[in-house]
């Protein structure tokens, strides 16, 4: 892993820190009841942390990775968090050690294939295996409309190919653990424009955008997007359904 890891989030660490969206205490609620103990979980991926501190609320400790050490870095500390620098098909765990393994937002990244076997190594009798991740944007009216038409149209041809797993929920990724069906879920955040905007500005598709048009497609989408908003102090609904898969061992 080390030497393909695909590093789209390092260099704006501490935005996507400021500014990606939290997940609703519903998903903590669900994520909780999988599993008939609640000792350890594992967060592989972890990012700046978004959902080890929801799982921390449930879970008496929770390990969490993520091969990039400035994603690491910008996380927030939490007393049942233990963040770790490391590879999600490397965890460096115990065997028969975790209750439950999530990964939220970056399985699309992974050798799926050593990664299951590090689940199945890590994994307890009865824990679980989630899968978590978030569909494209949604908003109401002319918002929505322009942050669809900059998605698809504007930078869509620079997102990375792993993004379809997302826009598919991760239906087309390979899961070879007996399934179960989760709970329709979705993220919601009342969010101002400027929130919007910064979080537009963690997308990965953006960054390679820019390096082959310059800034100038990002400028004309906060340009049109101020348009839709009307009143900048406003804020506005923002929706992200959220796709789960959830397997046992």
């Amino acid at each position: 892993m080390a030497d393909t890891f695909k590093d789209h989030f390092s260099s704006r660490a501490a935005q996507y820190a400021a500014f990606r969206p939290s997940y609703p205490p519903e998903l903590a609620d669900y994520l909780a009841s999988l599993v008939p103990e609640r000792s350890t979980a594992l967060d592989c991926g972890c990012g700046t942390g978004q959902l080890s501190a929801l799982l921390a609320t449930r879970f008496a400790r929770v390990i969490a990775t993520d091969a990039s050490a400035e994603q690491i870095a910008n996380a927030k500390p939490h007393e049942r968090i233990s963040y770790r620098q490391a590879p999600a098909e490397k965890s460096g765990l115990d065997d028969v050690s975790v209750d439950l393994v999530t990964v939220a937002q970056a399985a699309h990244w992974f050798d799926l294939h050593e990664f299951y076997a590090e689940v199945r190594r890590v994994l307890r009798p009865h824990a679980a295996l989630v899968l978590i991740t978030y569909g494209v944007i949604e908003a109401d009216g002319p918002v929505g409309e322009a942050v669809s038409r900059f998605y698809y149209e504007i930078i869509g041809p620079y997102w990375p190919p792993e993004r379809q797993h997302v826009e598919t929920g991760y239906r087309l990724l390979p899961f070879p653990f007996r399934e179960e069906t989760a709970p329709r879920l979705a993220m919601r955040a009342t969010w101002s424009l400027d929130a919007l905007l910064g979080y537009v500005d963690t997308w990965s598709a953006v960054r390679q955008a820019e390096k082959a048009l310059g800034r100038k497609p990002v400028d004309d989408f906060a340009m049109a997007l101020r348009a839709a908003w009307g009143e900048p102090a406003l804020e506005r609904e923002i929706r992200w359904p959220l796709n789960l898969r959830v397997g046992r061992v």
